[in-house]
């Protein structure tokens, strides 16, 4: 960054007369006199910079766009990090979910071939000490239709205990009772994706209605609200719950369950309750010690532990990635740094010659590369931070700015400047100023 030759002369007249600049020269020095000196070398810095504003714009670039890559990339990696862990809560966190093993052929899992019955369920509830509550469920996909409209979805026959055991809340309506069910009632309950599958525009339009789920006629008494999307491939809105009775026999035409949910007492008993069911479903199905389990058992806390390391991997990877912009501007800066000495070899020439020593030439160029990368940092945390908001306004991506990558961000671009600043310092302050006098 050149600085023109008439500025030089002022700053170095400005440098010899003060007072700071006597008490160096005659070897006398106090803490007032360094102060002095320390900020007449950040104001020469400074003016540096100024003096070639467009230059110090496209050096901070680099820095900017590197600090807002890793304040919006961590934001968009919390955020998918919140919303899959509030999603996963939302399941229910002590619930454990009993299904069918599968046969494994040459090391693959193939078809199922052991299932779990009505009974298995019955024994889970009768004996089961650390349960709240036992659900089981068959699922089917079926056509459900309502009046000319008709649409795939997933035929859930569950026991009434089926909104505590999958911590759902009822939109509108009711939900079918134990005499229901006992009776084998066609009644159902619609999931909220359902409703706008079929065009409709409230809840309440389908309330009280019929409908027909896999050719048989049933009565709308309630809707489900809205879980959100759980993943891909998986909407926990699209489907309709019917009594498990009513299913069984009406419906599907089998005992064989694909789901029994169980629902620990708490948190701290769930490995408890995971031992027993084991020991309960294996009693059941009189496997022998050297038998492996015919059923898996799936805990959603483990679920969620899962997926939480799983974004905390992804949201580093890309920090990592976008740290990359980071380092490449940092280099961008040391290689203008040493231009930069270069062009103003006359000027610390100069500045030797009036007195200036080794440590305030290093200080003044270090300073220069810092404050490129300090005012770099904060336009790119600002940056960084409204990309953040704009994808979740407009993008619809779930972001959360985390403080502590915001910080990073900053401290990192500090030390970016102060790592690529000292070679370039160094090697101005190292400058012989007989030699820089006659630079031309």
């Amino acid at each position: 960054m050149s600085v023109p030759a008439r500025s030089t002369q002022e700053q170095g007249e400005k440098l010899r007369q003060s007072p700071a600049h006597r008490e160096i020269s005659t070897g006398k020095t106090n803490p007032a006199a360094s102060a002095m000196m320390v900020k007449e070398i950040v104001l020469v810095a400074l003016g540096a910079l100024r003096a070639n504003k467009l230059r110090s714009f496209l050096t901070m670039l680099g820095i900017v766009i590197g600090v807002a890559a890793v304040i919006a990339m961590v934001a968009i990696g919390k955020g998918a990090q919140k919303s899959i862990s509030e999603r996963i809560a939302g399941l229910g966190t002590t619930l454990l979910q009993v299904r069918p093993g599968a046969r494994r052929g040459f090391g693959v899992a193939t078809e199922n071939d052991e299932k779990l019955t009505m009974r298995d369920a019955e024994a889970l509830e009768k004996r089961g000490k650390f349960f709240a509550a036992v659900g089981p469920e068959m699922n089917k996909r079926l056509m459900f239709q309502y009046g000319s409209a008709n649409a795939l979805t997933q035929i859930t026959a569950a026991k009434p205990s089926y909104l505590d055991i999958r911590k759902y809340t009822l939109s509108v309506g009711r939900f079918f009772n134990d005499a229901e069910e006992a009776g084998m009632r066609r009644v159902a309950v619609v999931g909220s994706a359902v409703i706008e599958n079929l065009g409709l525009q409230t809840p309440e339009a389908l309330l009280g209605e019929y409908v027909r789920v896999g050719g048989l006629q049933f009565e709308v008494i309630g809707v489900l609200a809205s879980k959100g999307q759980a993943g891909p491939g998986q909407n926990p809105d699209d489907i309709v719950v019917i009594p498990l009775a009513t299913g069984r026999y009406r419906l599907m035409g089998t005992d064989r369950l694909n789901t029994i949910g169980v629902l620990a007492i708490s948190e701290d008993k769930i490995p408890e309750a995971q031992a027993e069911i084991q020991s309960i479903l294996r009693r059941e199905h009189r496997l022998t010690a050297e038998k492996r389990d015919d059923f898996d058992i799936r805990n959603q806390a483990e679920f969620l532990n899962t997926f939480a390391e799983t974004t905390k991997t992804f949201t580093f990877l890309l920090a990592g990635i976008a740290a990359v912009s980071l380092l490449v501007g940092g280099i961008g800066i040391m290689n203008i740094m040493l231009v930069s000495v270069t062009e103003r070899t006359r000027e610390i020439g100069v500045r030797k010659a009036l007195g200036a020593t080794r440590g305030a030439i290093l200080f003044q160029f270090l300073i220069e590369a810092i404050v490129l990368c300090l005012l770099g940092g904060l336009a790119g945390i600002l940056l960084g931070g409204g990309g953040a908001a704009l994808l979740n306004k407009l993008g619809g991506f779930n972001t959360a700015v985390d403080p502590s990558s915001v910080l990073l961000a900053f401290v990192f671009s500090a030390g970016v400047g102060i790592l690529f600043g000292v070679w370039p310092a160094r090697r101005a302050a190292s400058l012989d100023p007989i030699i820089a006098l006659r630079y031309e």
